[in-house]
């Protein structure tokens, strides 16, 4: 009998990944790509349902992930040497789960092998969110859904 071989993301640390494994890890959930406020006085990041404006709505991808950075210039590219400033990710963040040393969640694709189990599960924010040039920005603390952290 062949003895299980554990899949990379238990066998390797997230420095150790190749761009195909690194980008796998994301769920697919948006998140991410929501628009935040952070709190002047304790430095706490509030996320708001409002999405970036190459976030699809539905889908919860980039509509130009390639390019994303040339559109959105603030747009944050994760990378595993930042992985000890991922605080700010939402708690079932992959990227964030195994900087932590935790396992994925039983929902996550890699684990289900349904890419729409992170909607199934109400862990994106699909058909949930606004479009960013539909909220003035001075209204955007009305729309805030959690707390980073």
């Amino acid at each position: 009998m062949a003895a299980k071989v554990e899949p990379f993301w238990k066998r390797k640390s997230l420095d150790q990944l190749d761009q195909q494994e690194w980008e796998s890890l994301c769920d697919g959930c948006g998140l991410c790509c929501l628009q935040k406020l952070e709190d002047d006085e304790d430095g706490s990041v509030y996320y708001t349902r409002i999405a970036c404006r190459l976030l699809d709505l539905n889908t919860c991808r980039c509509r130009d992930y390639v390019n994303r950075q040339a559109s959105v210039p603030d747009c944050i590219q994760l990378t595993a040497a930042e992985a000890g400033q991922f605080a700010w990710l939402p708690a079932t963040c992959a990227y964030r789960l195994l900087a932590a040393g935790e396992d994925l969640p039983l929902w996550h694709h890699l684990i289900c092998h349904d890419p729409d189990a992170v909607h199934g599960e109400r862990i994106s924010q699909a058909g949930r969110m606004l479009a960013e040039d539909a909220v003035p920005d001075e209204d955007w603390e009305s729309y805030l859904i959690f707390r980073a952290g």
